[in-house]
């Protein structure tokens, strides 16, 4: 009992010099919880003396812990460049700086400078999109998921939706096109089979309740050997003739030709355009290579419909979001394509990535054995399933720690690298060149 006399007063503990410069109300709130169970651990017997400096730290640690940032950048060694857990795509330095311009000062969001009365805030990618794509109309949403569930909504809302069974999708976080569709208020129309769907059955599933063709980009998988699914022009054609919409989810849509013949697994926006599609939606920050949105482009007229759904202010998009994209657009019609750092990795070639790797194995072999190596990654982010792209790693061992414990270290210090073969790989695939020296340094600091 006498040790619970000797617990702090929290009126007289706060006041601590200690804490001056920090938040009382946190302080205080912090100091009651440790005090708190101070008082219980006591009571159970578990310490049998109070040292107050080691409170004041306890406190103190907390308080860090509670105010630091939990969002933190990282180093991406892993080869992936359109991580998925580690923040997707990167956005350029120089359009993130024109966003914070518009962020941090009244903008025409919503307001028509030539008319001088309220504007559109989709308007604002309209233009650029039109000329990027040749679509009709376009409007932006939160992300690819958004994108469509509106649409189904808008069209098929207690109609049919028709679907091949090989793209019944289910992509991370659980999100399966079945339950998607289903909450939209769409009513799922299956046709073929898990392997193999044909134009046949496409024609034989529209009835007076078919609204919609649908085709669903088949995201992190392929299905392989007796196959065969009908391609999205063939798609539009039958849709066309029997008076229905046809709708392509393209997943992660991109601009441009890819290379190592990527093109064969995912076809662009702009050949998909050729067939004069009713509607697409892709996302932003995959192959694009700009922020999150959903992006839904095609005929004005189902725009238009879309726009008047009530769902549509729950998911739409705000100005940060709008300025990144326009100017990340506004890159591929000026064909600036370095300055996006999505392509300009994926099309740095193996002897400059060689290169990089050469100078950082020079300034760390003194303190761990390391080895230049050819190997392959994947572009991540649900694209192009199974498809592996050639890159260069640099693989790191050190005495007789285990990988396992190498990537702990190097991850304490936010370097996230890739384990394969049991050695460590810093794969530069995903380094920006202004990252090498930050590399060398992480080494030198876990290794000394």
């Amino acid at each position: 009992m006498s040790l619970l006399k000797s617990i702090p007063k929290i009126d007289k503990f706060i006041n601590n010099k200690e804490f001056q410069g920090f938040s009382p109300s946190l302080i205080t709130q912090i100091s009651k919880i440790i005090i708190t169970k101070l008082r219980a651990d006591i009571l159970e017997e578990k310490v049998d003396s109070i040292n107050e400096v080691d409170l004041i730290q306890s406190v103190k640690n907390e308080y860090k812990d509670l105010t630091s940032p939990s969002l933190q950048s990282v180093i991406n060694a892993t080869g992936i460049i359109v991580h998925t857990n580690l923040g997707r795509s990167l956005i350029n330095e120089e359009s993130f700086n024109k966003a914070m311009k518009v962020a941090t000062s009244y903008n025409n969001l919503e307001y028509d400078l030539e008319q001088g009365k309220r504007g559109e805030r989709y308007s604002h990618i309209v233009k650029t999109l039109q000329a990027l794509t040749g679509c009709e109309d376009a409007i932006v949403v939160n992300n690819n998921a958004s994108a469509v569930f509106l649409i189904l909504n808008t069209f098929c809302k207690n109609k049919e939706a028709v679907v091949s069974r090989g793209e019944l999708v289910e992509i991370g976080g659980s999100f399966r096109v079945p339950e998607v569709m289903s909450q939209s208020g769409a009513i799922l129309k299956e046709i073929g089979t898990t392997n193999k769907t044909h134009p046949r059955d496409y024609e034989d599933a529209v009835n007076e309740n078919t609204s919609m063709l649908m085709k669903v980009h088949k995201s992190n998988y392929t299905i392989e050997g007796f196959t065969s699914e009908v391609p999205y022009e063939e798609v539009v054609k039958i849709a066309k003739e029997k008076n229905v919409i046809d709708y392509y989810d393209m997943g992660s849509g991109h601009m441009i030709d890819l290379p190592f013949n990527l093109d064969q697994a995912e076809p662009s926006i702009l050949k998909i355009m050729q067939y004069n599609p009713s509607l697409l939606s892709f996302s932003g920050d995959k192959l694009l290579g700009s922020v999150q949105a959903g992006i839904i482009i095609g005929k004005k007229e189902l725009i238009e419909q879309i726009k008047k759904n009530q769902l549509l202010r729950m998911l739409r998009v705000d100005k940060i979001t709008l300025a990144l994209l326009e100017d990340n657009l506004t890159s591929y019609l000026e064909n600036k394509l370095d300055d996006i750092p999505t392509l300009k990795m994926l099309y740095t070639s193996i002897i400059e990535l060689e290169k990089r790797a050469d100078l950082l194995k020079e300034s760390i072999e003194d303190l761990c054995t390391c080895e230049v190596i050819q190997t392959q990654t994947l572009i991540g982010g649900g694209t192009t399933p199974n498809k592996k792209i050639p890159t260069i790693a640099l693989s790191i061992s050190y005495k007789d720690y285990k990988a396992n414990r190498i990537e702990k270290l190097l991850r304490r210090e936010n370097l996230i690298t890739r384990i394969e073969n049991e050695k460590v790989l810093i794969d530069f695939r995903s380094i920006k060149e202004n990252q090498i020296l930050q590399i060398a340094n992480i080494i030198k600091k876990v290794f000394n």
